[in-house]
């Protein structure tokens, strides 16, 4: 349990383990740039995990514990530093596994290097649905990729949704240049359609990384009718987005992606952010035992009054023990074997977001929700209200609640999109 945990010295004795007699796991995602606060909640998260791994004695091997040693890399989320960095990754003789990566471009530009040499890797927190998509398309028979966040598809059909239940019929979809941006907007498109059309998306607009002013594309998208927005993009200019909204006097919502719950979303929109929606796998809120001790062990251990991204901390400190079960269930440090594990674990994984029963299957490239972890009914939609992230409605805070504390059947497969 978190309380009987002293955070500080486990995490620096995890991180001062020497090679040998370890497993080696590498953390990866981007710990500085715009895209920081999922990454370094992601990696911190992870961090947590494999403290109380190590103080437990680490994952018995066979006949013998070892602990987890960590080798972390700032992928910055730059695409070609990702790529060096999974080169430098897919070298490595021992290495067993590849926790982390935010961006779709950093996944896309570095995985098939990990692919080729059988790495296993599980995506988290985030990446978007091409991510996984491009195996599909490429017709790859045996995948060691897998994915630990609500995919795009969930979110994408929970943005939809909640503007058709908010009876709003003029819709304008806003989204960055970024691979992750233009595949969330696609996503949505294709949900709109796939919800019956009842949505009328008057403007697709754009805007980059970098940028301060959305001054005009807002403008377009307000003169025609859109009683929304919908908007999927990393980074601070999400809150740009809603600043600019604010100026000009457009009262329609924001609703999209998970990425609007992070630190620098609601720090630079201040007040003008209260109301955002967007889906969640997990808030800050005490709800569980094992929540209030996960958030009051990362509060302490990284001296913060607000976990910067909650959903990716959650995902990083459960995808550790995933990785850790799949070790254990294989007896072998070997990635080849720890990936055929993942495929078909046997006990329940209990984590904080939820207890895990067989969330991965053989990889099918008909379907990669084969690969895909999450479900829709562990995904909830959150607000900002005051600078947090609360649940959207009580009946959700419900449900994730009962995700968490009970073991979860086994995962209903759900038609996965090529593209």
């Amino acid at each position: 349990m978190f309380r009987n945990l002293c955070y500080g010295s486990l995490l620096f004795a995890a991180l001062g383990l020497h090679a040998g007699d370890t497993i080696k796991i590498a953390l990866t995602g981007p710990f500085s740039g715009g895209s920081a606060p999922m990454g370094t909640s992601a990696r911190d998260g992870s961090k947590l995990a494999i403290a109380e791994i190590n103080a437990a004695g680490g994952i018995q091997v066979g006949g013998r514990k070892m602990k987890i040693e960590i080798i972390e890399r700032d992928d910055e989320a730059k695409n070609e530093r990702g790529a060096l960095i999974a080169q430098e990754l897919s070298a490595m003789g021992d290495l067993t596994g590849v926790i982390g990566t935010v961006n779709t471009g950093v996944c896309m530009a570095g995985d098939k290097h990990l692919q080729e040499k059988g790495i296993t890797k599980i995506i988290c927190p985030a990446a978007g649905s091409a991510s996984m998509t491009q195996w599909a398309k490429a017709g790859v028979k045996d995948l060691s990729i897998f994915r630990f966040a609500a995919h795009d598809g969930i979110q994408a059909a929970m943005v939809v949704e909640e503007a058709i239940n908010r009876k709003f019929t003029k819709v304008a979809v806003v989204y960055d240049s970024t691979n992750y941006g233009v595949s969330g907007r696609d996503d949505m498109l294709d949900q709109i359609k796939k919800q019956g059309n009842k949505l009328t998306v008057v403007a697709q607009e754009k805007f980059n990384i970098g940028d301060k002013d959305m001054t005009a594309q807002l403008l377009r998208a307000k003169s025609l009718g859109a009683q929304a927005i919908l908007i999927w993009g990393i980074g601070p200019e999400l809150a740009a987005v809603s600043n600019g909204m604010a100026k000009i006097g457009m009262k329609a919502p924001l609703i999209g992606g998970w990425t609007l719950s992070m630190s620098n979303f609601i720090d630079n929109a201040g007040k003008n952010g209260n109301g955002t929606l967007m889906p969640q796998t997990f808030i800050e809120e005490p709800i569980t035992p094992k929540a209030k001790g996960f958030i009051e062990g990362f509060h302490k251990t990284f001296k913060v009054g607000r976990i910067p991204s909650p959903v990716a901390a959650a995902q990083g400190y459960d995808a550790v023990y995933l990785m850790a079960a799949a070790i254990k269930q294989a007896g072998s440090t070997d990635t080849r074997k720890v990936k055929e594990a993942l495929e078909d674990l046997k006990e329940p994984v209990v984590g904080v977001i939820a207890t895990w029963n067989h969330p991965y299957t053989k990889w099918d490239p008909a379907d990669v929700t084969t690969h895909e972890a999450f479900r829709r009914e562990q995904t909830v939609m959150g607000m900002v209200k005051d600078g947090r992230v609360v649940f959207g409605n009580d009946s959700d805070r419900e449900r994730l609640r009962k995700s968490a504390v009970s073991a979860t059947p086994a995962k209903v497969k759900g038609k996965a999109k090529s593209k």
